[in-house]
């Protein structure tokens, strides 16, 4: 379900009057769902580690360097290298003289940190996108902008976490007719997500909704 889609969707439940073109949606309310969409979206992608966001790319280290520039997108999940996984290590400064504990990385301002090796070497990095959205073209971006952009919540998910938690906020009133209605069904659909998405029963994540 793309953006418009989605906001469409909130005004029905709502009990307004839907539109034909993004264009269209330039009354206050109109605004501050397609803000709350995003917010929204952005929170539950970001408050937990959800395995539809890993990612994974490889970064080239030369010989006897100890730092790459940290082009990665989002949060570092795991470093591999040479098949051996490497460990996060705080203390960045030791990595500067050459005196960390072995297998190990650490992050200096817009640096990744490594040991000195005598050999090129390739870095295996998993990391968990910041992107919390998708354009037609599939090319991922922070937040939906355009009509056509989806979020990254896999389906059936996306919708009811976004539909009814928009509902939930743009009205934040507990005592609204449909509230009841709208938090349950965020919370079902919070449910499959974790139980479905979640890699193991060990690992299930938790998403927190707040009232503004």
């Amino acid at each position: 379900m793309n953006y418009l889609d989605l906001i469409n969707k909130c005004l029905t439940e709502l009990n307004y009057k839907q539109v034909n073109a993004f264009s269209e949606l330039t009354k206050n309310d109109h605004k501050k769902l397609k803000n709350i969409l995003n917010v929204l979206n952005t929170e539950i992608c970001s408050s937990e580690k959800w395995n539809f966001l890993l990612r994974k790319t490889t970064l080239t280290l030369p010989v006897e360097k100890c730092e790459l520039e940290n082009s990665i997108d989002g949060r570092i999940e795991t470093i591999i290298i040479d098949g051996v996984k490497f460990e996060y290590y705080e203390d960045f400064e030791k990595f500067f003289v050459n005196s960390q504990p072995q297998n190990t990385y650490s992050l200096f301002n817009d640096k990744i940190l490594f040991p000195i090796f005598d050999k090129q070497k390739d870095i295996e990095i998993i990391y968990y996108t910041k992107n919390c959205a998708v354009d037609a073209n599939n090319n991922e971006k922070f937040s939906m902008e355009e009509s056509d952009d989806m979020s990254l919540i896999p389906e059936p998910y996306a919708e009811p976490l976004l539909v009814y938690g928009a509902c939930m906020r743009l009205k934040g009133n507990p005592q609204h007719v449909r509230f009841n209605y709208w938090y349950s069904m965020y919370k079902d659909a919070l449910a499959n997500l974790r139980s479905k998405v979640s890699p193991s029963m060990d690992d299930v994540p938790s998403v927190k909704l707040f009232r503004q």
